[in-house]
């Protein structure tokens, strides 16, 4: 196994630089990209995006690269990474094309619409012996390493409770998210997967037993076989450690803010909680409790958008191939396949 340390430091890179290329430059393709370019940790080589006037918008921030209109003319570009943004119902099929390609692949969320999915691009990634990682961005929020490592070293116990929620009161801007055949699914494909993998990476617990979950569309119950998209959803399943894990996601809820946005662990000697400060999607404070009293782990400023991708980059700068972690990614899809009945 390649894996290294989660607390790899930012300082300069290894060279010679990999080159990347970035494939859907919409705000997360660009915000993305942006943070690569600032850091200096890759080579922004080339970009691909259907629509040019998206495409002529990125150029803005990557001049020196290569443009293309689809992902077969970015192969025609020398690159060791592929960046994909494109809308889910593509994550899947574009990962394993790079992939066979001999070019690694960091994946905005979700890497696939259904476990099956996922367990042949994480097969491919394999195969390939090259690296493959997903942008579940919230693990690199500033202190989380930290509370991981005191959690997995059982500074707070054993955790047997895990309470994790993601409301965004405006929901998404694309049409294809409520397209169940492009997206997958709802606001649990969208929000709450990245609250199933934190709970897992935090705490070590990738398997759902006894899961039981609860889906509304404008209000109304939803039944299996899906053929529309959530609106707000609630599960709760066991992890192969014991623990309890609750989840409750949304978009359009009245929440009385943007967003509400939390993770708390609850352990025999102690808890911590992650949550969003003021309604904000960017600002968060993460804090340890002992009974009654609080202390102040981290909290904003914090630039952490991009460091997911700025992790990736250097590893894959210092040749780290296929990491057995992976597999962890399908572990996640089989949690969002039974929440979804699947």
């Amino acid at each position: 196994m390649n894996a290294r340390s989660e607390s790899i430091a930012f300082g300069a890179p290894a060279t010679p630089r990999p080159r990347l290329g970035f494939l859907g430059l919409g705000w997360i393709g660009r915000q993305r990209m942006q943070a690569v370019r600032a850091s200096g940790a890759a080579e922004i080589a080339a970009i691909a995006d259907t629509d040019p006037a998206v495409l002529d918008i990125a150029a803005e921030c990557a001049p020196e690269a290569a443009r293309a209109r689809s992902l077969d003319a970015l192969f025609d570009h020398h690159i060791d990474g592929l960046v994909i943004a494109t809308p889910s119902a593509m994550h899947a099929w574009q990962a394993i094309a790079a992939l066979r390609r001999g070019v690694a692949v960091f994946c905005q969320k979700s890497l696939a619409r259904t476990a099956d999915e996922a367990t042949q691009v994480v097969a491919a990634a394999r195969g390939a012996g090259l690296l493959l990682d997903v942008d579940f961005s919230y693990r690199r929020l500033a202190g989380m390493s930290v509370l991981r490592d005191s959690i997995r070293a059982g500074e707070l116990g054993e955790i047997y409770a895990i309470d994790l929620a993601f409301h965004n009161a405006y929901g998404p801007d694309k049409p294809w998210f409520d397209d169940i055949a492009q997206s997958g699914g709802g606001c649990v494909m969208d929000l709450g997967v990245h609250l199933i993998d934190l709970a897992g990476w935090m705490c070590g617990g990738t398997r759902a037993f006894a899961l039981n979950a609860r889906l509304h569309a404008n209000g109304r119950v939803l039944e299996p076989p899906l053929e529309v998209v959530e609106d707000y959803a609630t599960a709760h399943w066991r992890t192969e450690t014991g623990a309890s894990v609750r989840m409750a996601c949304s978009w359009r809820l009245h929440a009385g803010c943007d967003a509400a946005i939390h993770a708390a662990f609850h352990g025999t000697r102690g808890g911590a909680m992650l949550r969003n400060v003021d309604g904000s999607f960017y600002d968060f404070v993460l804090e340890r409790f002992d009974h009654t009293r609080r202390e102040r782990l981290a909290g904003p400023p914090d630039e952490w958008g991009g460091r997911s991708l700025l992790h990736w980059s250097r590893r894959l700068a210092e040749g780290t191939g296929f990491d057995d972690e992976s597999e962890r990614l399908v572990d996640v899809a089989r949690i969002v396949d039974g929440i979804y009945g699947r």
